[in-house]
């Protein structure tokens, strides 16, 4: 099966929190082709979450673990070590005071 390009997937999940009427921004612009993402979710309270997608060896999917989580402060620089290790990284940030991300729905993963 073909994979989707990071700019599509991208582009894709910016809609659907758009039509939730989530507001989330890219703040780091990858590799359109194949950078990875992490999505940071602030719940304008101070606190934060970060999430990267991995790959669950024993049943061969793609999962959305947590990177980091506490004062959004602690959370940026656990992003900003990430963009460090890796230039074409993406990065979108969801803003949304109820803590939604979408990432646990049909096909995000």
């Amino acid at each position: 099966m073909a994979r989707l390009t990071t700019r599509f997937w991208v582009d894709a999940y910016l809609a659907r929190l758009s039509f939730q009427n989530i507001p989330a921004y890219v703040t780091a612009h990858g590799d359109d082709t194949a950078g990875a993402v992490l999505v940071k979710l602030a719940t304008l309270d101070g606190k934060a979450r970060a999430f990267t997608r991995g790959f669950d060896l024993m049943s061969g999917e793609r999962k959305w673990t947590e990177l980091a989580a506490g004062d959004e402060r602690e959370v940026d620089a656990s992003v900003a070590k990430q963009r460090g290790f890796d230039p074409d990284l993406w990065v979108i940030e969801v803003e949304d005071r109820q803590g939604r991300h979408l990432l646990d729905e049909d096909g995000l993963s």
